[in-house]
């Protein structure tokens, strides 16, 4: 597919990324799909982890890579040859953001640690991504999703209420530490336009985790106790959960007392509305436990079409819960235009979640081969 780089945000942005895995490649990935350059270094002969992370394979390469590297360059670097350092650090001089998410302390042992680097090229941004942060007693300590979800006590809210806690299922703290690294470089090249100086962003899936559960931290503060677990609802808002029906479950969101009238009207219960303990949302979240048992057996004497259609009729928010077949069958997921194949390997990918002017960027290429652009970037003549 051809591009007009020069339309995208981003264009004349030159990135380079020392990453691998997840969290600091979807950072780049984000700024790439934004129309920036970015040349990501990986280890000669295996490369990024991530290449490797599978089944399933696409074309020989893990799909987690083929998501996370799209359009980028790939060049391969041992960092603990001379020369190869010293390349890397003379390209630096061009850059105008590194990204980085390696092994806590690794960089500073070759001289390429923020300070250091920053010193060099004051004009640079250098966005770090850590498993608990840039400080503290742990601020050196390796982590991968699972360990800093359990830590931060993610996996306490997350299941049943009666079984055992569990993680989320998707990457949600790597690909959330992702967005706020970008969303930090973004904010410093905005203020080096301003001041004319780059300078250092810093986030971690540990603090990615306690922001995705601020809502909670403050319910805790206020309280002193632990978040109840809950499967689909939410503890502070009813109706608001799945419920099943004869042949599946859909998510029902009476969120404040008028849709809840709504809702009993259309289960064919409008005596609760006049129920003092119903009467009000906080009333009902202290009667959950009588409430939602009698609306669940309601729900499971009719197929989800049945409740999709009459909750949507009187204006309830409503959605069935979906499987990706279905997902990707969906009209409004064809109308918002969001998948997009990968040329040369023909493999559909998630575009960039955000559009401009209408209109979404396109994808730019596929995921690099290792060391594929080794010729175009090393065999030059770099500015410093």
């Amino acid at each position: 597919m051809s591009v007009n780089l020069s339309s995208l945000p981003l264009a004349g942005i030159k990135v380079l990324e020392i990453g691998q895995n997840i969290a600091g490649p979807y950072a780049s990935e984000i700024l790439s799909s934004l129309g920036a350059d970015v040349v990501k270094i990986e280890r000669p002969e295996t490369g990024d982890d991530a290449r490797g992370w599978g089944p399933p394979f696409w074309r020989g390469t893990a799909t987690t890579f083929q998501a996370m590297n799209h359009g980028k360059r790939s060049v391969t670097a041992d960092l603990k040859n001379p020369e190869h350092l010293a390349r890397l650090k003379a390209y630096l001089g061009e850059c105008d953001v590194l990204i980085q998410n390696m092994r806590p302390g690794s960089l500073e042992e070759l001289g390429l640690g923020a300070k250091e680097v920053c010193a060099q090229h004051p004009k640079l941004i250098y966005c770090s991504l850590w498993a608990f942060g840039h400080t503290g007693p742990r601020h050196l300590s390796p982590g991968y999703e699972p360990m800093v979800q359990a830590f931060s006590g993610m996996f306490s809210v997350n299941g049943t209420q009666d079984g055992p806690s569990t993680r989320v299922g998707m990457q949600v703290l790597d690909l959330g530490t992702g967005i706020w690294a970008a969303l930090g470089c973004l904010a410093a090249l905005y203020r080096r336009k301003e001041t004319g100086l780059g300078g250092t962003v810093d986030t971690s899936l540990f603090e990615t985790a306690l922001g995705w559960l601020q809502v909670m931290m403050a319910g805790y503060h206020a309280t002193g106790r632990q978040p109840e677990r809950h499967r689909s609802g939410n503890p502070n808002v009813v109706v608001f959960q799945a419920l099943s029906t004869q042949d599946g479950e859909v998510v029902v969101a009476a969120a404040n007392d008028r849709l809840f009238a709504k809702l009993a009207r259309v289960v064919g219960r409008p005596d609760w509305v006049a129920d003092e303990r119903y009467a009000s949302n906080a009333s009902r979240v202290k009667h959950k436990a009588a409430l939602l048992p009698e609306l669940e057996a309601i729900f499971l004497t009719q197929p989800s079409q049945h409740w999709i259609e009459a909750l949507e009729a009187v204006g309830i928010p409503c959605a069935p819960i979906q499987d990706f077949e279905q997902v990707l069958a969906d009209p409004q997921t064809a109308a918002i235009d969001i998948l997009h194949t990968l040329p040369e390997v023909d493999l559909k990918v998630v575009g960039l979640p955000v559009s401009f002017d209408g209109v979404r960027p396109p994808v730019k290429g596929r995921a690099p081969g290792l060391g594929e652009h080794n010729a175009e970037l090393w065999n030059r003549e770099t500015s410093s």
